[in-house]
């Protein structure tokens, strides 16, 4: 497992977590959750790299530097990218690079235009509403698959 590698991509407004609708989303910051994610990847002994961008386009680099990373794993929390972005969809089907999608809150539970995903369809599973745990969750299923 030491040599999984994983990408950890926070996108848009997650740099605002801790302030931003904390009813929502929680009151821990981005700081806080990618210290947790990297503490977790240490006991799994899997190599992790977090990005976060406000910027589709950078979200999209950052995917196609994967493929030439040699990235096993990517995380993606991808915002509101997540029911707008066919350009970050075609992205990960493209570098076919297995992909976990993850959401602090229950799209499933929130506005009616939150409950699809253009994203799921090209990613693994999708983790939703269990807060920055769904991260970890992320991580233990890739230890679990790479055993």
């Amino acid at each position: 497992m030491e040599n999984t590698k994983v990408f950890v991509i926070h996108g848009p407004n997650l740099n605002l977590l801790g302030k931003r609708e904390p009813d929502v989303y929680g009151t821990e910051t981005l700081d806080e959750i990618n210290k947790k994610i990297f503490e977790q990847s240490g006991k799994l002994q899997i190599q992790v790299s977090a990005f976060q961008s406000n910027s589709e386009v950078t979200i999209i680099d950052l995917i196609h530097k994967a493929l030439e990373d040699n990235i096993d794993f990517i995380i993606i929390n991808p915002g509101g990218y997540t029911h707008t972005s066919v350009a970050i969809r075609d992205a990960i089907s493209a570098t076919q690079i297995k992909t976990i999608e993850v959401h602090l809150s229950n799209i499933h539970a929130r506005e009616k235009f939150r409950h699809r995903s253009l994203l799921a369809g090209v990613c693994q599973g999708q983790i939703s509403g269990f807060g920055s745990y769904g991260y970890i969750m992320a991580l233990q299923f890739i230890a679990n698959k790479n055993n």
